[in-house]
């Protein structure tokens, strides 16, 4: 049987894989090997190692599933495509109940939940790739015309004002700095930066039912809907909402300015 292009082997199925393997172990042992343990006289027969691991590590690993799979994930920021919002280095917590409960194998909702918000960062599955994760900014809501012109955001024929709000400096940028400006959105506040040594990278699509339009906040620095297309309801993960460490690799120590930050 073919599985799904979506499905791949990680963190996640491992974990369902070792609590139906343990949860079979544990099973045995609760209707059959205790029951026959206490018969014995003295009942000091031990269970074989296989058992005796899955008695102990069965309620662990069928926490550390469910906290991870419904609750909250955590991630790394592995590039610089969320800057000023989100650093190099940046570990976060997701909400995986935000857009609804799904499973940890399949993907598929089995609670509804939410739908995401025109400014919510949301970590998602790539589309070209589903193994490989993604964070990004929801601008794009189905049914929205989005237009990029000239560096501005346009969301059913409407410019997002832009507030310049100063320099950001970072020595991997041409020329060194980029323009920092607050972008209003309905309903939501957020910065962005803008590299003015890059040309701009105009762009203007509809975006299809049950489907998501995305972009970083670095907006010149970000590979996303602009180059592969929007994102797939089904390829939602959950909702970023909390910076719970920060390393600094410049300076080889934890940046503890960013520590407990709430993201939005």
């Amino acid at each position: 049987m073919k599985l799904p292009p979506d499905v791949h082997f990680d963190f996640a199925v491992l974990l369902t894989l070792l609590t139906i393997l343990t949860g079979i172990g544990w099973l045995i042992d609760v209707l059959w090997l205790a029951r026959k343990r206490r018969n014995l006289i003295g009942g000091k027969e031990k269970p074989g190692w296989l058992i005796d691991f899955s008695r102990s590590f069965f309620p662990v690993i069928v926490a550390v599933l469910v906290l991870r799979s419904f609750v909250a994930e955590p991630f790394r920021i592995p590039s610089g495509s969320m800057i000023p919002t989100l650093l190099v280095g940046d570990f976060i917590l997701v909400n995986k109940f935000a857009y609804g409960l799904r499973d940890p194998v399949f993907h598929n909702e089995f609670l509804k939940g939410d739908r995401p918000k025109r400014g919510d960062i949301v970590v998602f599955r790539w589309p070209n790739d589903p193994s490989v994760d993604f964070i990004k900014r929801i601008v794009g809501l189905p049914g929205d015309r989005i237009a990029y012109r000239d560096k501005v955001l346009y969301i059913n024929g409407e410019a997002q004002p832009q507030t310049a709000d100063g320099v950001y400096t970072a020595p991997k940028l041409p020329g060194g700095t980029a323009y920092r400006l607050r972008e209003d959105m309905p309903d939501h506040v957020h910065h962005i930066i803008v590299n003015p040594e890059e040309p701009a990278r105009d762009f203007e699509m509809v975006v299809p039912e049950k489907e998501y339009f995305a972009m970083g906040d670095n907006r010149d620095g970000s590979f996303d809907s602009r180059g592969w297309g929007t994102v797939p309801e089904h390829n939602l993960v959950g909702r970023a909402f909390f910076v719970w460490m920060s390393w600094d690799g410049a300076r080889m120590r934890p940046n503890f300015s960013r520590i407990g930050t709430s993201i939005r």
